[in-house]
């Protein structure tokens, strides 16, 4: 019991960066953009890290405002690249990746806890969530959620970029790069030969699946959530992707 009680803020962040990042992951597949939440996590990444992580908390308020910054500045970006990019859209977005990637790489390397603070952001610290640490994110994962479902249809691809970044930033600081990207891409993967109105259900089944057996085989293994939740993830969607679909008679 004592071991739940220490999970359940860990286990409610993950919940509420499933709600969010399902239905988007799932978008980001069916637009052929995979590697965007990769991008726009490293620069909101960089963001946090240009504000000095090291020396204020993830939670302070300069350290929030720079990397909704960063990710807002890829975000339009990307959004303008895309109106004649084509197929190159996705090389951009790459090497967007591998930019902001470097200049992190870079503006860490004087600081002698850099590798620790890299370590942090890809790999994220969810078992180190506090329950005042949920408050904030739950009001703003809320309203991204009544963005996306009620007026997603009119917000277009601009505003889908700023609902995406919006996410991203948010989950990065709780949860980590990889997290963010397992949680986005995976059960997406694993439901792509599914219809539409039963796709969003078993793939957001998939990610709760793969965050309480992540959990459980963390308690058990005493390795790292992140990954560990990452790898089970993956393991449940191929075994969802490889069940037998019926196809519709047209």
């Amino acid at each position: 019991m004592e071991t739940l009680l220490i999970f359940a803020p860990a286990f409610v962040a993950g919940l509420v960066v499933i709600l969010t990042g399902v239905p988007l992951g799932r978008e980001v597949l069916r637009s052929g953009i995979v590697f965007l939440d990769l991008a726009i996590a490293q620069a909101a990444g960089l963001g946090v890290i240009l504000a000095g992580v090291g020396e204020h908390g993830a939670g302070d308020l300069s350290v929030q405002l720079s990397a909704g910054a960063a990710a807002l500045a890829a975000a339009g970006l990307l959004s303008w690249t895309e109106r004649f990019a084509g197929r190159f859209q996705e090389a951009l977005i790459g090497t967007l990746f591998v930019i902001t990637a470097s200049i992190g790489i870079i503006a860490l390397s004087s600081n002698p806890h850099g590798g620790e603070h890299l370590k942090d952001l890809l790999v994220g610290q969810i078992l180190w969530v506090g329950w005042s640490d949920l408050i904030p994110v739950a009001i703003i994962y809320a309203l991204l959620l009544v963005t996306w479902f009620g007026f997603g249809a009119r917000i277009g691809r601009i505003g889908f970029y700023v609902v995406f970044a919006v996410m991203v930033t948010v989950s990065v600081q709780l949860v980590g790069v990889y997290l963010v990207f397992g949680t986005l891409i995976v059960p997406a993967l694993g439901v792509h030969r599914f219809a539409d109105n039963k796709g969003l259900g078993v793939a957001y089944l998939i990610a709760l699946l793969g965050y309480v057996l992540g959990f459980a085989a963390t308690t058990v293994l005493d390795l790292p959530a992140g990954p560990v939740i990452v790898c089970i993830l993956a393991v449940v969607a191929l075994i969802v992707a490889c069940i037998p679909v019926k196809r519709a008679e047209a």
